[in-house]
């Protein structure tokens, strides 16, 4: 349960820190030093096999360690559940993330302020050693810093046994308070050191994607995560059934978002946006999902993932509640 500390440490930010890890040594050591004027910083890893617990724990990071049961909560909403934060306020920061001196500044102002129960922060998208200014990405707002007892990310679980990793990648905030505000200041976003980790992580948001197909096309958009984001999803609606949506994607993104101003950087990202979406739209098909494809495998078994139409059953989503537990 969450506990109030009256006196944070001295000189620090009455902030919570969270960052959720799966072999991030890398990124930490550039991550985790830029959090410093936090009061306290909560590192969840997923049992990583480098040097992530021992380099979080140099720079002061709390490390919890994270057991996915392969359903529900993921990551992040576990954390916010059961961490025994200190201070009302929380920040969620990934490891490829850095918060910049003036961003730190500002947060800790505006917190202060009690100006809104929540703040939408902005990134700045660095690929390939360049800023992406366009292509779609100059603007990247999410719900990031919000009143812990207020917010928690969307419940989205998948049938068991779908490997869409054990951290919300596309899920947003929920917030039950008062309307949030935008920070000025921006994040840095250094992006997937290769494309090979890209692919890696775009993979399992494709079967993620699919696997929220028909939810997405059919169930009504939550009216608690932001009229940008309720906007977004809207579009979303649509888009999903448009044909051709790989070649669609690459030139909004590449022509009228200006990608190709972006340079290579922007000509091989904007690229890869458009293979995601084709990786999404195989996957949806090879499931069977739009009533075309190929359904289950050939030989699948009873010990074999349940279909995954499944996911979208609301006993299946009770199920999941069922099996994380008290806090889910």
């Amino acid at each position: 349960m969450n506990r109030i500390d009256p006196q944070p440490k001295p000189g620090k930010a009455r902030i919570s820190v969270l960052v959720p890890v799966k072999n991030e040594a890398d990124n930490l050591r550039r991550c985790l030093p830029a959090l410093a004027w936090a009061d306290e910083v909560f590192v969840v890893d997923s049992q990583s096999s480098d040097e992530t617990a021992r380099v979080a724990e140099e720079h002061g990071a709390k490390v919890v360690q994270f057991h996915f049961n392969g359903v529900y909560p993921k990551k992040k909403n576990w954390a916010l559940d059961h961490l025994p934060f200190r201070n009302e306020w929380v920040l969620i920061v990934d490891a490829d993330e850095v918060v910049v001196p003036e961003l730190a500044e500002e947060i800790a102002r505006r917190t202060a302020a009690d100006e809104s129960d929540g703040f939408y922060l902005n990134m700045k998208y660095f690929f390939l050693g360049r800023r992406i200014k366009h292509c779609g990405y100059a603007e990247a707002w999410n719900l990031r810093l919000f009143q812990h007892r207020l917010g928690r990310y969307e419940k989205m679980p998948v049938a068991p046994g779908i490997r869409t990793g054990d951290n919300e990648a596309h899920e947003h905030v929920e917030l039950q308070g008062r309307a949030p505000l935008r920070l000025r200041h921006e994040l840095d976003h250094h992006a997937y050191p290769s494309i090979a980790v890209w692919v890696e992580k775009h993979n399992r948001y494709a079967v993620w994607e699919a696997a929220m197909y028909e939810r997405f096309l059919r169930e009504p958009i939550p009216t608690s995560i932001g009229p940008g984001k309720r906007f977004k999803r809207m579009l979303k609606k649509v888009y999903l059934r448009l044909p051709a949506r790989p070649l669609v994607r690459f030139l909004y993104a590449y022509v009228a978002r200006l990608g190709f101003l972006d340079g290579r950087p922007g000509l091989v990202f904007c690229t890869l946006l458009a293979f995601y979406d084709f990786l999404a739209w195989a996957n949806v098909y090879e499931m069977g999902l739009d009533g075309r494809g190929t359904g289950p495998r050939v030989g699948a078994t009873a010990s074999d993932p349940l279909p995954i139409r499944e996911a979208a059953r609301p006993e299946l989503i009770a199920t999941a509640g069922a099996i994380a537990g008290p806090g889910a």
